[in-house]
C-alpha cells in the first residue's frame, strides 16, 4: 500500500484575494435649466465688469470750487478749478468747457472748496435788486426756525410791541405790521450766544422802518408761504 506524499513547504505564502473592482456609478444628469442659469450668471457678470469699466473710461471734466466763495460773490476764473471723475447722469455740474458761463455770476449759496459747481448755485442777479434795501436782523436760539433759511426764502418782518408797553396793536387785536422780505444770507450760529444773523432784502421804503424794529428788539421773522402768501 502506497502513501500519497503531500508537498508542504514550509515557509509558502499565504493567497492574497484579488482586489474588488468598486461598483461603477453612473454620472449625474445635468438639468438643462441649471446649464442655462450658470450661463446667465458668468454673462451678467461680465456685464457688470463690462459696464464699470466704461464708466471709469468714460470720465468728464467738471467745474469744481477752490477757496471759499460768500452768497452775493462775484464768481472769477481763481474761484474755480477742474476735475475728471465719472459722473452719474442725475449730478448736474457745470462742465469744464464752459466755465466761461459762470465766471461773472454771482453765488447764489455759499461755496466751498471741494466741491463740484452747479448752474443752480450762480446767479446772473443781483441779490440786492434795485429799490431794495438789505436789513441785517440778529435771531437768538428761540427764534430761529427749524426750517433751514435759505437764499431767495419769502419771509415776512412783524412788529411785535415790547413788553411793558402799551400798544394799540395788541390792546385792540389789530393785525400787526408786516413788511415783506427775501433771504440773502443767514450765517451760522455764533459761538457761546449761538444768534444767527440773517440778511433780507426789503423794499427800499420799508428798510427804515425794518432797522427801527431791529434796533428796538421788537421784530421777529416768520416764513412766508412757498407762493409767498
Amino acid at each position: 500500500m502506497s502513501k500519497t506524499q503531500v508537498d508542504t513547504a514550509p515557509n509558502a505564502l499565504p493567497q492574497v484575494a484579488s482586489p474588488v473592482t468598486p461598483p461603477r456609478v453612473s454620472a449625474r444628469r445635468r438639468r438643462p435649466g441649471v446649464i442655462a442659469l450658470s450661463l446667465a450668471l458668468i454673462a451678467a457678470g461680465g456685464a457688470g465688469v463690462a459696464v464699470l469699466l466704461l464708466q471709469v473710461g468714460n470720465r468728464t471734466d467738471v467745474v469744481t470750487v477752490v477757496r471759499d466763495v460768500q452768497v452775493g460773490q462775484v464768481l472769477t476764473e481763481d474761484d474755480l478749478g477742474k476735475a475728471s471723475l465719472a459722473l452719474d447722469p442725475a449730478v448736474k455740474a457745470v462742465r469744464a468747457d464752459n466755465v466761461k458761463s459762470v465766471v461773472g455770476k454771482r453765488a447764489a449759496v455759499e461755496l466751498k472748496p471741494g466741491s463740484l459747481l452747479s448752474p443752480s448755485q450762480v446767479t446772473k442777479d443781483n441779490l440786492v435788486k434795485a429799490g431794495e434795501q438789505l436789513v441785517p436782523i440778529g435771531l437768538e436760539p428761540k427764534q430761529i426756525p427749524a426750517t433751514a433759511l435759505v437764499p431767495g426764502q419769502k419771509v415776512q418782518l412783524v412788529h411785535v410791541p415790547a413788553q411793558g408797553t402799551t400798544d394799540t396793536d395788541k390792546t385792540s387785536g389789530a393785525t400787526p405790521q408786516t413788511i415783506d422780505g427775501r433771504v440773502v444770507k443767514a450765517s451760522g450760529a455764533a459761538p457761546g450766544t449761538g444768534i444767527v444773523v440773517v440778511d433780507v432784502a426789503t423794499a427800499a421804503t420799508d428798510g427804515p422802518t425794518a432797522a427801527a424794529w431791529e434796533a428796538a428788539g421788537t421784530l421777529r421773522l416768520v416764513l412766508a408761504a412757498p407762493d409767498g402768501t
